[in-house]
């Protein structure tokens, strides 16, 4: 049940970002940001135990604190590049990214904007892992400021490969497997006919024409929006054990 306390922006994000992990057993969950890594430790030590979590580096660890140890890491396993590798590969892993740009059918852009990539308006970190990500294992999405400079009706440039990217009949589709979009305002996901995004839910306060508007194209709306879940009273408890000096709230823009 929930508590009676309030709950912030930042822990109704970051369980919606655990959510994001739910069903998906013993794989490596690999969320990328403050907000996606405390989610994972908080689905890690509430619903789904079997994660193996990394300490961003080269271990997979144990703790539910996200980014201090008071005596180092609890090891679970050592993880070098040669191994995740394998895990990428192989399907193994749930990847949270952001990105600068996401249009309807989950294409990413990391790299830059502007139409011309030679001379772009603006350079970002680049294509980085987002190619192998988004063609091996499931990958989601946390944007903190939910506007049309992100959500955009066609993307600057193709770092993450969306749905609709391959042709029916391409045996390389089945291999995308996009999740879900977390961000300031709502829950996205692509369960709708033609893989569009897709209004899942909206957080406390925020209306669907708020959402749509932030929104730079066409949103499949349900006739039907839930509510984003909020957290129990064990889960605001965790995000305390998690997060005690409360890194989540700069995470979000409110």
């Amino acid at each position: 049940m929930t508590d009676s306390r309030t709950a912030s922006l930042p822990d109704i994000c970051a369980v919606a970002l655990a959510e994001c992990f739910r069903g998906d057993g013993e794989i490596v969950a690999n969320p990328i940001g403050p907000l996606p890594v405390i989610g994972g430790r908080l689905a890690r030590a509430t619903f789904a135990p079997d994660l193996m979590m990394t300490d961003g580096g080269a271990l997979l660890i144990a703790d539910d604190a996200a980014f201090e140890w008071t005596e180092g890491p609890t090891v679970e396993a050592y993880n070098p590049y040669r191994s995740m590798f394998e895990v990428c590969w192989g399907g193994r892993r749930h990847v949270v990214m952001g990105a600068v740009q996401l249009d309807a059918h989950g294409n990413q852009n990391l790299a830059a904007v502007g139409s011309d990539y030679a001379r772009p308006t603006t350079q970002f970190v680049g294509f980085r892992g987002a190619p192998g990500n988004t063609i091996n294992h499931a990958t989601s999405y946390w944007i903190p400021n939910h506007s049309t400079r992100v959500f955009v009706e066609t993307v600057d440039v193709v770092t993450g490969v969306g749905w609709h990217a391959f042709a029916d009949d391409d045996a390389a589709g089945r291999l995308v497997d996009l999740r879900r979009v977390v961000t300031n305002l709502c829950v996205l996901d692509w369960d709708s006919p033609d893989r569009r995004l897709r209004l899942r839910s909206l957080h406390p306060g925020v209306t669907v024409d708020q959402v749509v508007a932030a929104t730079g194209f066409e949103l499949v709306v349900p006739d039907d929006v839930p509510i984003t879940r909020l957290p129990t009273a064990a889960e605001l408890d965790l995000l305390e054990v998690i997060d005690p000096t409360g890194v989540r709230a700069n995470q979000v823009r409110q």
